[in-house]
């Protein structure tokens, strides 16, 4: 890895992160395409530069994070159904399925179409939760469950959350936000939980790689989130499903 790498994927997971296109995949699949070896550096450096992406939310909520405690007792709960399964399955995860690009094109394929579909099926409901404080811990829950599907991947957090919450009856705006609330933690644990297993084994030049990558996702992943909350107030989802199935047709023709 050089410092320029290092700026690119930290762009590619700004870019990803609050999209429901995969970060992880994006990073898998961008690393491929730029010739690295898949590294036990490099499988750390994915997940610890998601935490700059991860610091744009708390910039940008960080009232909220601080003051309503209702919401975050919300997102505990909605955290720990993947803090138990991907602490149980973290030795699986990173050593068959991180890397794998196969398995990134097979989920953002599948994906996509889960989405097209399931936005032309989804109605939204006159009493679909409009704010935050009105989620309640059942459903917080399942949103948890929801997101750990994709430890997968190329599934999506972003995408698996937000369909889980649509499906449970939350308007698009709210569980945007609540999925952009819910990655602080998740990502943070993910990342320090990481970096206690081989960051001590990381150089300084690696350490300065993971600077360059967390910088340049913070920035980018501020405008992203910005994006996004402007997008979905009168667009749907489908154009990420279309996004995710060209990507993969292109991959699979050209590379």
């Amino acid at each position: 890895m050089d410092w320029l790498t290092a700026l690119i994927l930290g762009i590619v997971e700004g870019v990803s992160e609050f999209l429901p296109i995969s970060s992880t995949g994006h990073m898998i699949l961008a690393s491929q395409l730029m010739g690295l070896g898949h590294t036990e550096f490099l499988k750390s450096f994915e997940i610890a530069i998601q935490v700059g992406a991860i610091l744009s939310v708390v910039a940008l909520y960080w009232r909220r994070l601080l003051i309503d405690f209702e919401t975050m007792k919300k997102l505990v709960v909605a955290f720990l159904p993947t803090a138990i399964l991907g602490f149980t399955l973290y030795r699986l995860v990173k050593q068959f399925l991180l890397g794998s690009p196969n398995v990134v094109l097979w989920s953002l394929f599948l994906g996509g179409i889960f989405i097209i579909v399931f936005e032309y099926l989804h109605r939204e409901r006159e009493d679909a939760v409009d704010d935050l404080s009105g989620i309640t811990y059942r459903q917080a829950f399942l949103i948890g469950l929801f997101q750990s599907i994709a430890m997968v991947p190329g599934v999506s957090r972003s995408a698996a959350t937000i369909i889980g919450g649509l499906a449970l009856g939350l308007r698009r705006k709210t569980i945007v936000e609540f999925s952009f609330l819910l990655a602080v933690p998740t990502m943070l644990a993910a990342t320090a939980y990481d970096l206690l297993k081989s960051g001590s084994a990381f150089s300084m030049d690696q350490m300065g790689f993971l600077a360059v990558g967390f910088v340049s996702s913070f920035i980018v992943a501020l405008l992203s989130i910005k994006f996004l909350l402007s997008f979905i107030q009168t667009h749907t989802f489908i154009p990420f499903g279309i996004y995710r199935i060209a990507f993969v047709a292109l991959w699979v023709l050209f590379l």
